[in-house]
Formats: C-alpha cells, structure tokens, sequence
C-alpha cells in the first residue's frame, strides 16, 4: 500500500511503497499558494502511476486549504490537464499560460 506523507524540514511530499521512500514532490508555500518544483520517482518504481498519485494527492490537499498552484514541474500540468475539472481553477487565470494550462 502507497503512503505519501508530508516533509516540512524538507520542503517536500515524500510517498512510500511499502514502507519504502519511492519519490517526492518538492514545494515552496507563497501567502496564498503553493509552488510545486520537483517531482521525481525513482527508477524501481516507475510506470506504476506513483508520480501521478503523489501528485493528486499534493493538489488535493492545496484545494482543501484554498490554496493556488504554481506548478513550476513540468509534470504537474500534465496532472492538472487530465483532471481540469477538478484543478484547473486553482491555478491563478493569469497564470495558466506560463504552465501551458
């Protein structure tokens, strides 16, 4: 079972596959926002949809505290088009093009 956890002294999501670290989502938060920089899985875990997992449950949990995504990784956007319905409002309208949203 996949566990993603919160890194604050890191700055970073971290999701666990079996209680082993499999990949992280670095961010920064804004007054309003939160900046998402990195994602990365590593090589053992790949093509198992763990990125996007750990992804959608960072956009979650920023939707549940109002927050607006800047999603500076190039991954993200790729999340957020597959479920526009669910994020693209959160990120700023001015914004979207700069992320090719």
């Amino acid at each position: 079972m996949n566990e993603v956890r919160a890194d604050p002294a890191a700055s970073r999501y971290e999701i666990y596959v079996d209680e082993v670290l499999a990949g992280f989502l670095t961010y920064r938060y804004g007054p309003n926002s939160i900046s998402l920089n990195h994602t990365e899985v590593f090589p053992e875990f790949g093509g198992k949809g763990i990125a996007q997992e750990l992804v959608l449950f960072v956009l979650r949990e920023a939707k549940e505290k109002n927050l607006e995504i800047l999603p500076y990784c190039p991954y993200v956007p790729k999340v957020i088009s597959k479920f526009k319905e669910e994020f693209l409002e959160l990120v700023p309208e001015n914004r979207r093009a700069e992320f090719g949203l």
